[in-house]
């Protein structure tokens, strides 16, 4: 289950976070700071993908609701993140219905076929996309592209869960993950993200 192109570093808290997620559901505070700490920074970059200098008050708001519903949870520190991030989702979606910011095409493109996505590349992407920088080339992606590049690398979930995130096929979710990286790496200037794994993005179609 390690396999698949999750990010090592990550992946390695998952085990602390379940523990910290199973104490916080009993009513522990601090077990709840620590499960707050492991997947904040990565919630917050998803958020800062999508909705940009607002993803603070987003990410505040999605807090309160996993908060609230935290007992309702069930599974382990690799579905708290994908829980986490589907609570964010919802309420980054509801910040810019209430904005009118840009509306991407709500009906992601339905062209995505199964290809195989990038499974050596995920970590030095992730270095890349820790800057502000990155993630605004992120926001320039097309919606489901962004949306999987940050489920997948930032958030760090493997491709079935982003795909539950989304409510799509696995299949598209790593076709889109691949077509954002590949751009971002032409956009970044490539040598980070294609260091292991040239092959597959480094090529051009």
């Amino acid at each position: 289950m390690g396999q698949g192109g999750e990010p090592r570093r990550v992946q390695a808290y998952d085990g602390e976070l379940g523990a910290a997620v199973a104490l916080a559901q009993e009513g522990d505070e601090a077990a709840f700071a620590v499960a707050y700490r492991l997947v904040q920074p990565g919630l917050l970059g998803y958020l800062r993908g999508l909705v940009g200098e607002d993803a603070e008050d987003v990410a505040s708001d999605a807090w309160l609701e996993i908060a609230r519903d935290l007992g309702r949870f069930r599974g382990d520190g690799a579905g708290f993140r994908g829980w986490t991030a589907t609570i964010a989702r919802h309420r980054a979606l509801d910040h810019l219905r209430r904005q009118r910011v840009r509306p991407r095409s709500a009906a992601l493109e339905q062209d995505m076929l199964d290809l195989p996505g990038p499974h050596s590349t995920h970590d030095q992407a992730l270095e890349s996309l820790s800057t502000e920088y990155a993630l605004e080339l992120v926001r320039g992606l097309p919606r489901d592209q962004a949306e999987a590049v940050l489920l997948r690398v930032v958030v760090g979930l493997d491709g079935p869960a982003a795909a539950r995130v989304l409510g799509k096929r696995p299949g598209a979710v790593r076709t889109a993950a691949y077509r954002g990286l590949k751009r971002l790496a032409y956009q970044l200037g490539a040598e980070s993200v294609t260091d292991d794994g040239p092959r597959t993005l480094g090529e051009s179609t």
